[in-house]
């Protein structure tokens, strides 16, 4: 009976995706679909035609209510126009405890300035991307204050009894503060992303699989990894720089633009002579850690 109480469009789409995903699966092109977690994957998602089984209307300048079915008119932020193409959208909660809906809409492509303009981007830690203009671009993350109150939470919440409120509260003020990064990364990628496919007519990006680099160094019990702490602070420096979201959303806004090259020795290799030396190659520094 209790199923009765929520949409079936809902309960219908999600036995849909899944059996897309598994489909997906068995075809080679994806992984296993994984089970959800309570906590992370909190949301659910409506398809079908607008003014039938759901529909959105503006009530201000920053607000609007979308129709849910079984549950009625539901307020939100306006942030941006509603395309009348939309057939679907997905109500979702964060870690943070923010509830977000999404309309799906498949934005067109940004435009190039048609000047045969070329760019390289060689992405880094240090330096988030390095333009082969000579600007380097910096993915903004938690400042140092954030950083402290972070580090303390989390020694709060090892410390917090599983299954108490006191733990339920701390993990609600990290998953802020984490979405608070995120958040940054995201914005900063999809700003940097369109002036790049506005600027430039092809986009030269080394072809790195982030996948196997930021693959754990702990090893098994039998055969122990070295360098362990070390290989993780870089695993968790590369996920902050934002590689893959970059390179993911510059594809998507300059589809056919976007050109994957060897990373092979680039570092090391002189672009206007060829010559290659492993002591070619400068460090990088970041400017917090610049010296005077």
């Amino acid at each position: 009976m209790w199923l009765a109480t929520g949409s079936q469009t809902v309960q219908q789409q999600a036995l849909r995706d899944f059996a897309q995903a598994m489909a997906n699966f068995f075809a080679g092109t994806h992984r296993r679909p994984t089970w959800r977690k309570a906590g992370v994957h909190e949301g659910f998602r409506i398809v079908g035609q607008r003014g039938n089984h759901w529909d959105v209307r503006r009530l201000s300048h920053k607000v609007g209510q979308v129709w849910i079915p079984k549950v009625g008119w539901v307020r939100f932020r306006w942030s941006r126009q509603v395309p009348d193409e939309a057939k679907s959208f997905r109500v979702k909660r964060d870690r943070a405890g923010r509830w977000h809906v999404a309309f799906a809409v498949i934005p067109p492509p940004v435009d190039g300035p048609g000047t045969g303009q070329v760019v390289g981007v060689d992405r880094g830690v240090a330096v988030s991307a390095a333009l082969s203009t000579g600007e380097k671009l910096f993915a903004p993350g938690l400042r140092s204050t954030e950083a402290k109150r972070l580090g303390r939470l989390q020694r709060r919440l090892a410390r917090a009894k599983p299954g108490s409120n006191h733990r339920a509260r701390v993990k609600v003020a990290i998953g802020r503060l984490k979405a608070r990064e995120t958040d940054r990364r995201k914005d900063w990628a999809e700003k940097t992303s369109t002036r790049l496919a506005s600027d430039f007519d092809l986009i030269r990006v080394e072809h790195l699989r982030i996948k196997n680099m930021v693959r754990s160094a702990r090893g098994t019990l039998t055969v122990p990894g070295t360098n362990v702490r070390a290989k993780t602070g870089l695993n968790r420096s590369i996920h902050a720089a934002g590689w893959g979201l970059l390179v993911t959303r510059l594809e998507d806004k300059a589809p056919d633009r976007v050109e994957k090259v060897n990373p092979a020795y680039t570092s090391q290799t002189c672009h206007a002579c060829g010559h290659r030396a492993a002591g070619g190659r400068q460090p990088l520094i970041p400017p917090w850690n610049r010296k005077p």
